[in-house]
């Protein structure tokens, strides 16, 4: 159904997703880098020149976000070595982009003279310009850098190099922005007056039930009969049982495939019936992700021929994607999907326009959250189908609440429903910068809610990582999957979290695409070995990802995905299924089902010891405790487990093949107990589980 879609960008710096599907979305990459966690850092002044002025600011080069798919940052251009030289990445979307330099709560700037050293090479037609957004959002131009200077620091204005003063002192500095065509002199040093800002908090960790980290990406076929619309299939049925959640990828042509008629029951294209998946799906208590992807066949067609691709910037060609107004049409019929199945019955039905052989219905009940397409920072694809993140807000901020209703009525998932929550896309490139863009748009766009938190567009963050050896070194190409601990998954997960909590209210964070491939010739591989096969070593990783991210504070994890999309395929993310072509359970779905079944409401409470691993976990005053090993998995070591004055151990181990873990009944000594630890997580209890 679908053609292969590759990431061919040449980017060395960055993992490019090549993935060959029949049947499904084009996967996507993980463009990866070490996320640092924000920490306020000086730059102490080592200028030799003869120049007296109040002072050095000092810039956190980790602070920068840079509005372009760029693989590193821009920390060599305040590190104090005027000869570093800037590499931001090759093969970028944007030859001329912003990297913005927030202001932050108490901190305030003040510039009166700049220094730039300008080392090898000019480019006087593509300039470097530094701005400052002032408090009141004006934008103005305090320095311009050409490169036309050999080997010596410059000042602001290139017709007059050896002066470092500004006109006058810039005060009220809310954010600095470098606007650059990729010509950066080899360090930049501010002077003037500062003061340091309000030092942030770190993160509280807020513990979710396990059983929010089962999840599955899946299609609408996966629950249906394709012979039958709107007949469910009961063995497909008993495989999604396996799991707590859909992500279900839905296409924006199956709703409105003639522009302003919508259809859910049935649809265009295939005359599905998502009425029938969503109700089996609440009955059987599963939380549904619908993520609205692509665009119809109508708006692909307004697109020069050479340009045409469901997966471009979901708007009519040629409009500004910076304008929130240019997404009316998804914002439309985001508003159509919400009224429903979200909880408000209270809507007015003239602005339901449905397709003539549907049943008009509103209010359903049946989803409570809806995402905003699907990685919109597409780089693999061009600039057709790649936003920024600032565009993306702008677009998140129609399909949210029709631009704060200045849309005109039938516009945005908030005036449908308001308790339905927007899931932001999942980013491709797990990287913080992009979000920050979006917080930034919308402080800018929207301003402030009432107890002061920026007005985001939308309420879950969201990003994908594929876990592999090139994750925790950028530089390395990738040549197979690793365990979530060895591709530094909580880092990037910290870094997220503690972005939220920095800037964006401390909104939730989800991870809706992780996995392996079991296909032993893809690059994204379980691999097999120490007496463990691909299918054993992929559920382990997978059920190991999902403890992971509930020990670092992630709100919600979906697996790619329910099938193989090409079995038996060495493409990367071919063979990543969690239920086989049999419709049974794989092993890494025989961990998750078992895991759930008996700790499913549980949540973490505590590391009592690294390594091994051992977790505490509770729910209604009782205790579970986690154990296992996370690097030489087959050497099986020991770890002693104080369960204080308990008689006996309990002990479960997950099984391939079986609806209920291993369980064995150990007495204790004074209320030790030593364990075998390995690659596949245990359960420990006090008690017998039911």
């Amino acid at each position: 159904m679908f053609g292969a879609k590759n990431r061919d960008i040449a980017l060395p710096m960055a993992i490019i997703k090549k993935t060959f599907s029949e049947r499904a979305m084009m996967k996507t990459s993980v463009f990866t880098f070490l996320l640092v966690l924000y920490c306020l850092t000086g730059c102490s002044q080592n200028d030799t020149h003869d120049y007296h002025q109040p002072g050095k600011i000092p810039i956190d080069a980790k602070r920068w976000y840079q509005l372009n798919n760029t693989s590193t940052g821009l920390d060599e251009l305040f590190n104090n070595k005027a000869y570093d030289k800037i590499k931001t990445g090759y093969g970028m979307i944007l030859k001329n982009y912003d990297a913005y330099y927030p202001a932050l709560p108490g901190e305030k700037i003040t510039i009166d003279s700049i220094k730039m050293f300008d080392g090898e090479g000019a480019d006087a037609e593509h300039p470097m310009t530094i701005y400052a957004i002032l408090d009141d959002w004006k934008k103005l131009s305090i320095a311009v850098f050409t490169g036309s200077r050999y080997n010596e620091w410059v000042g602001p204005d290139p017709a007059k190099p050896g002066i470092y003063t500004l006109n006058k002192p810039i005060s009220g500095i809310r954010y600095l922005v470098i606007n650059t065509w990729g010509n950066f002199p080899g360090e930049i040093e501010f002077y003037g007056s500062y003061t340091p800002p309000a030092p942030f908090t770190k993160a509280t960790i807020k513990p979710a039930p396990l059983k929010n980290f089962f999840g599955i990406n899946a299609f609408e076929w996966d629950f249906e009969k394709p012979t039958e619309p709107g007949g469910l299939d009961p063995a497909a049925l008993a495989a999604i049982k396996s799991f707590t959640g859909v992500r279900h990828y839905m296409d924006w042509e199956k709703l409105e495939g003639t522009e302003g008629r919508y259809a859910f029951n049935p649809t265009y294209n295939g005359n599905w019936s998502y009425d029938t998946i969503y109700a089996w799906c609440k009955a059987n208590k599963i939380e549904v992700l619908p993520c609205l992807k692509t665009i119809p066949k109508w708006m692909m067609d307004s697109y020069p021929a050479a340009d045409q691709n469901n997966e471009n910037i979901p708007m009519i060609y040629g409009r500004n994607p910076a304008d929130p107004s240019s997404y009316k049409e998804q914002a439309m019929v985001a508003f159509q999907f919400a009224a429903r199945y979200g909880s408000n019955k209270k809507i007015d039905r003239t602005l339901l326009k449905l397709k003539s052989d549907n049943e008009l219905r509103v209010g359903l009940g049946l989803i409570n959250y809806l995402e905003c397409d699907n990685e919109r920072d597409k780089w693999w694809k061009g600039r057709k189908a790649y936003q920024t993140g600032r565009e993306y807000a702008a677009n998140l901020s129609a399909f949210y609440d029709g631009n704060k209703n200045t849309m005109g009525p039938g516009v945005g998932v908030k005036n449908a429903d308001p308790s339905m929550k927007v899931v932001m896309a999942g980013l491709a490139n797990p990287s913080t910068d992009y979000v920050r863009g979006m917080i930034d748009w919308s402080r800018e766009h929207r301003g402030s809610k009432p107890d002061g938190s920026v007005d985001c567009p939308w309420d879950i963050i969201n990003y994908h990582l594929y876990a592999n050896d090139a994750s925790a070194d950028p530089s390395k190409k990738q040549t197979t999957g690793v365990s979530p601990e060895d591709a530094m998954t909580d880092k990037f997960a910290d870094a997220f979290i503690q972005m939220s909590h920095q800037y964006a209210g401390d909104m939730p964070v989800w991870v809706t695409e992780a996995g392996y491939d079991i296909n032993q010739n893809s690059i994204q591989k379980a691999p097999a070995g120490n007496n463990r096969t691909a299918l054993e070593t992929q559920a382990d990783w997978i059920l190991r990802t999902s403890l992971l991210y509930a020990r670092c504070g992630i709100q919600k994890v979906f697996y790619y995905e329910l099938y193989d999309d090409n079995p038996g395929k060495g493409d990367r993310y071919a063979t990543s299924g969690l239920i086989d072509e049999n419709k049974k359970r794989r092993p890494a779905a025989d961990f998750l089902f078992q895991t759930n079944k008996l700790f499913g409401e549980y949540t973490y409470k505590e590391t009592i010891n690294k390594t091994p691993v051992a977790d505490h976990y509770t729910f209604k005053n009782t205790d579970i405790y986690m154990l296992m090993a996370t690097a030489g998995e087959n050497d099986a070591p020991s770890y002693t487990l104080d369960l204080g004055n308990a008689p006996y151990a309990y002990i479960y181990r997950p099984m391939a093949g079986a609806d209920n873990m291993e369980f064995v009944k150990k007495k204790t000594e004074n209320g030790k107990i030593e364990i075998a630890v390995t690659g596949t997580p245990v359960f420990v209890t006090t008690f017998e589980c039911k």
